[in-house]
């Protein structure tokens, strides 16, 4: 199953990756609310390729869309793995069997079984959940090339550009927690899983292309640093969270008096509310006003797909 809002042509490249795939794909898109015009063509393209499309009546943001296509993945396939991707992103062929793969031979290697993984977008990065600043990034231990076939890398979370979640473990620790509408949901889904035991990595080596994505509106900036919040809260405590408070503050006075280009995103107003919202519990999808300030583009409230392999 795939999750799309409103970007019918990707969409159908993103698909065509999935289809040529070496493992048997089930395919069913969820769309999330897109326009009218292009439900339309949404209907050609799956008709096309012979899917079925779930429309939603509204934008529900990438977790909750998500779980729409786990939970139907859950109930009417039993295939041991769900693929999840936005509808922009672009496996490789092979990328799949090669990611199960790796996992299997980790599992033999080391004796834990694998519950998340993720495909290698390229950057030498690799996900790590800090306890002050929450799920990101880090410069990879081991910068040598991988082997033919990949390389197994243990990591805090899986990131959502192409994401496999094994049908047992969701059942286990749950899905996406829909608080989050939109980011830092892959990384409280990473520790839920490693604290219910199961192993957690990136396939290095594996790719997955996003060639689409931009960030830098005010709801990436809401989103981020709301969510990073509830993250640190609920996994390393109040203390934490209210001293990444003033580092959110602080990086926002220094953003006015010397703007770095290289922000993901940077706006006064959407991070201001963010962090307001946070401490007022308030949660889900971010105001309705941000998005006319100006209205981001698609990939940036992270839309997913969610692939059954069989």
């Amino acid at each position: 199953m795939l999750v799309h809002w409103n970007q019918p042509a990707r969409l159908a490249a993103t698909i065509d990756a999935f289809r040529d795939q070496s493992v048997d794909v089930d395919l069913l898109v969820v769309d999330n609310d897109s326009t009218p015009e292009v439900r339309d063509a949404l209907a050609v393209v799956a008709a096309d390729v012979g899917v079925d499309v779930l429309v939603q009546d509204r934008n529900l943001g990438f977790g909750p869309a998500a779980n729409v296509g786990f939970r139907r993945a859950l109930a009417e396939h039993e295939g041991d793995w769900i693929a999840l991707a936005p509808h922009d992103a672009l496996p490789g062929q092979g990328t799949l069997a090669a990611m199960i793969d790796l996992v299997e031979a980790e599992e033999r290697r080391s004796g834990t079984r694998i519950g998340l993984a993720c495909a290698d977008v390229g950057d030498g990065h690799l996900p790590v959940v800090d306890p002050y600043f929450g799920g990101m990034t880090v410069v990879a231990p081991d910068q040598t090339p991988a082997p033919p076939g990949g390389r197994w890398e243990p990591a805090d979370y899986p990131h959502g550009t192409l994401l496999l979640a094994r049908r047992a473990c969701l059942l286990d620790i749950g899905l996406f927690d829909e608080r989050y509408f939109a980011y830092c949901e892959e990384a409280d889904l990473g520790l839920r899983a490693s604290r219910a035991g199961w192993g957690v990595g990136l396939t290095r080596g594996v790719s997955v292309r996003n060639p689409t994505m931009r960030s830098g509106s005010p709801v990436v900036d809401y989103l981020m640093h709301r969510n990073t919040l509830l993250l640190v809260r609920d996994w390393s405590g109040r203390y934490h969270a209210g001293i990444r408070v003033l580092i959110a503050l602080g990086q926002l006075g220094a953003g006015f008096v010397r703007p770095s280009p290289h922000q993901l995103a940077f706006s006064p107003r959407g991070r201001l509310l963010g962090i307001r919202d946070f401490l007022l519990g308030r949660f889900g999808p971010p105001p309705a006003g941000l998005f006319g300030e100006p209205a981001p583009d698609p990939t940036d409230v992270a839309q997913s797909a969610a692939v059954t392999v069989r």
